[in-house]
């Protein structure tokens, strides 16, 4: 359809955007709502992986007559990649599914004709297979480390450790796994603790919390 020789529907190329959206959008929702959401319970995070993935998918598809392809895919990744909030640190499992996010939307939005949509329905249904036996069927749990300055030092004694865990777990809101006490300092009546706990258990207390150590990593 044209106007003054201005062209402005390509019927072919409109309904493959629309195909190819549909497509990207129902895996993307699947795996952010029913894989991650059922799970993690952040809605913050769960409106960022959406958007982020239908604009990413949406800038790949209108520019995937660029000759930027591979570069192009490239450069997305390391820039998303590296996306830091200031508000908080994204924890592994954040950035791991920011990553799947990224990499269905570019998959989906510059497959070019020699890749079939079958081909393109097995990969989305692979990703999400693959995901949803990490998240359900294997049933991984990650231990995660906390440090912590705790100024109780009467309670570091070895004998005092089952007082010790309990108070920590009261003033924390946290259900810690087991803990273990690094350095003290006498001076100051402080030492320093590390607290490990199965993020999964304890991942809505931890929503807002920061690392005195900026120190939060998964074991």
């Amino acid at each position: 359809m044209e106007i003054f020789n201005i062209k402005l529907i390509d019927s072919e190329d409109f309904f493959e955007l629309l195909l190819r959206f549909a497509l990207n959008f129902t895996v993307v929702f699947i795996a952010v709502r029913f894989l991650y959401y059922r799970v993690r319970q952040r809605r913050d995070y769960l409106f960022t992986y959406i958007l982020i993935a239908t604009v990413v998918f949406l800038l790949c598809f209108l520019l995937e007559n660029v000759k930027l392809e591979l570069g192009f895919a490239l450069g997305l990744f390391a820039i998303f990649g590296i996306i830091r909030y200031r508000t908080q640190q994204i924890p592994i499992k954040e950035m791991t599914y920011l990553f799947l996010v990224i990499g269905v939307s570019v998959i989906n939005a510059l497959s070019n004709k020699k890749i079939s949509y079958a081909e393109l329905f097995v990969t989305n249904a692979l990703l999400l297979m693959v995901t949803y036996g990490l998240e359900r069927m294997m049933m991984l749990r990650h231990e995660s480390r906390k440090a912590i300055i705790y100024e109780k030092i009467e309670m570091i004694k070895p004998e005092m450790h089952q007082e010790m865990h309990q108070d920590l777990e009261e003033r924390t809101g946290l259900k810690i796994n087991r803990f273990e006490v690094g350095k003290i300092d006498f001076l100051r009546d402080t030492a320093r603790v590390n607290i490990y706990y199965y993020e999964d258990e304890n991942y809505e207390n931890l929503a807002d919390d920061e690392d005195l150590s900026n120190d939060d990593d998964d074991d």
